[in-house]
């Protein structure tokens, strides 16, 4: 996302200002901006014949550039709007209502598609005019918001969200903001400041966020794996396996224990969904030293190279199939432990 330089926005308007504007300053009354029906006609001619005239307040002219401008937008004259506003802000450059002008460029341009040019005017807006407020809402506020739509550059994005929290903090879900800045700060490596978004976000209550249904549980993990000591992951997944087959074959459940994931470790049916996990889970409480438990010689067929599922049988409940769960650990922020193996969970009953 790079700001439009004035100067090139000036020139380029400039070449087209000769043949809309007298050489005394005053607007000429252009039939090119005269559009619609009769009455929109007479309607816009009587507006242009009361833009800038003399004794004219800078509130009066901008309620008169708004009603042209919001003619123009509704008669779909996009074109004509943006020559209309460009010229405006070349003549009037220091016009403490030009941050308004360029918005209504931006949002004619988004209209006729050129999505890439309407981001870098909602930018320059931000970048280098002074905020205004119109109908009670910020236009950098509204800018900042669009460009979080348009740009999906994580940098970008970073930026983006903390000037949202540093700036408008009453006036966005902040909750929904800290998550979508710690998804930012993981894009871009910044792993501690990514886990302090996340614990902003879960001291807000972990709201819902938009698009993100399991929220809630994703900060969730990301916070306790970071805050835990991680001991219990395993180099390899043929390491993680053979130590859980060992535990079977030898009924070690001291050994079973401490193979466990000490966080995040969860227990679920199949096709329940992204469940809250089970903190309480003690696996010696169903394996003993008279339960034997026999395991498959090979992993189920739904098994990924990060996700791995060993089916065992023999539990003394109800269910007595139990699947269990191995996965490849996601954190980059300690590059010891990323990409080691975890035994994460358990999946209760036959798989479907």
């Amino acid at each position: 996302m790079i700001a439009v330089p004035i100067l090139v926005i000036c020139a380029a308007f400039a070449t087209v200002s000769a043949t809309t504007f007298r050489d005394n300053g005053g607007l000429e009354i252009n039939p090119h901006f005269l559009v619609g029906s009769r009455e929109n006609k007479d309607q816009l001619r009587a507006l242009f014949m009361l833009l800038d005239a003399e004794g004219n307040s800078p509130e009066k002219n901008f309620a008169v550039i708004r009603e042209i401008s919001n003619n123009l937008f509704r008669e779909g004259e996009y074109g004509r709007l943006i020559n209309f506003l460009g010229n405006r802000t070349v003549r009037f450059p220091d016009d403490h209502y030009n941050a308004h002008h360029l918005l209504m460029i931006a949002y004619a341009y988004m209209r006729q598609g050129s999505l890439p040019i309407a981001a870098r005017y909602f930018d320059l807006i931000v970048k280098n005019y002074p905020d205004l407020t119109v109908n009670g809402q910020s236009i950098h506020l509204t800018c900042l918001l669009q460009l979080i739509e348009l740009n999906n550059d994580p940098t970008q994005q970073v930026w983006l969200y903390r000037e949202l929290i540093s700036r408008f903090p009453t006036e966005v879900d902040l909750g929904v903001i800290w998550f979508r800045l710690a998804r930012a700060y993981e894009q871009v490596g910044r792993w501690d400041e990514s886990i302090r978004a996340y614990a902003n976000f879960m001291a807000l209550g972990s709201p819902p966020v938009p698009g993100y249904p399991a929220a809630a549980n994703h900060a969730r993990r990301k916070v306790n794996f970071h805050n835990s000591s991680r001991d219990w992951t395993f180099e390899s997944l043929a390491a993680l396996t053979a130590a859980v087959r060992n535990s079977f074959d030898t009924n070690n459940t001291a050994r079973m224990a401490a193979i466990q994931s000490r966080t995040n470790f969860f227990t679920r049916s199949w096709g329940q969904g992204d469940v809250d996990s089970r903190h309480d889970f003690l696996i010696s409480r169903y394996f003993t030293p008279h339960t034997r438990i026999r395991h498959a010689d090979r992993f189920h067929e739904r098994s990924s190279g990060t996700e791995v599922y060993l089916r065992t049988w023999g539990w003394p409940q109800v269910i007595s199939v139990w699947y269990f769960y191995f996965r490849q650990v996601d954190f980059p922020a300690d590059p010891s432990v990323h990409g080691r193996w975890e035994w994460a969970g358990i999946y209760f009953g036959e798989s479907f």
